[in-house]
């Protein structure tokens, strides 16, 4: 693992585009701060711009550098979740324009997967998260199963996890609003 992080961050660090395993399913990934990169998985996905990707952190204590306000309730249910939970903040900030929804928010999810909260930490700056496929494909739940274009694709291939086939679910999603407002999209 210590080696994929080393050559994961190179690539990061340089504006490349990495796939790796998440803590739900093997994802696409970059620096979420860097144009250029994001526009990149944009175009591996073939995937609207309008469609905005998610970003992993592992630690809460980085929200506000990334959204505007950080609701209460968001720290509560990030502290009790016992399974990936990706939070839709309103008011992103210091993150690359294009990965902003065009409402000004932003998906997030803390990791306490291995791999990527060791990688995230290490980085010091989020990492785009988004599925290994085409967009409108099915998404990959295992290494096996993302089609050759997308490994050949992009810069770095991590090779940890690789055979990895325990079931992942996908992270429950919830939207806060900026007055406190609550909206479950998936369970």
């Amino acid at each position: 693992m210590h080696n994929d992080i080393k050559k994961a961050l190179e690539v990061l660090h340089s504006g490349g585009i990495i796939l790796y395993p998440t803590d739900t399913i093997w994802g696409i990934g970059c620096d979420a701060t860097n144009e250029g990169a994001v526009q990149k998985i944009y175009q591996l996905k073939e995937r609207e711009e309008s469609k905005s990707m998610l970003v992993l952190m592992e630690n809460m204590n980085f929200l506000s550098r990334y959204v505007e306000v950080v609701p209460e309730i968001a720290l509560d249910l990030i502290e009790i979740t016992e399974k990936p939970m990706t939070i839709i903040y309103p008011g992103a900030k210091n993150l690359a324009k294009n990965l902003i929804a065009q409402d000004g928010s932003i998906g997030i999810r803390i990791t306490s997967e291995e791999f990527t909260r060791q990688l995230t930490q290490r980085f010091k700056k989020p990492i785009v998260s988004t599925s290994a496929n085409i967009s409108g494909e099915p998404s990959p739940t295992f290494f096996d199963e993302i089609i050759p274009e997308i490994k050949v694709a992009v810069d770095y291939v991590v090779e940890y996890r690789q055979d990895d086939i325990s079931p992942k679910e996908p992270s429950s999603i919830i939207k806060l609003g900026t007055a406190g407002e609550i909206e479950i999209l998936r369970k």
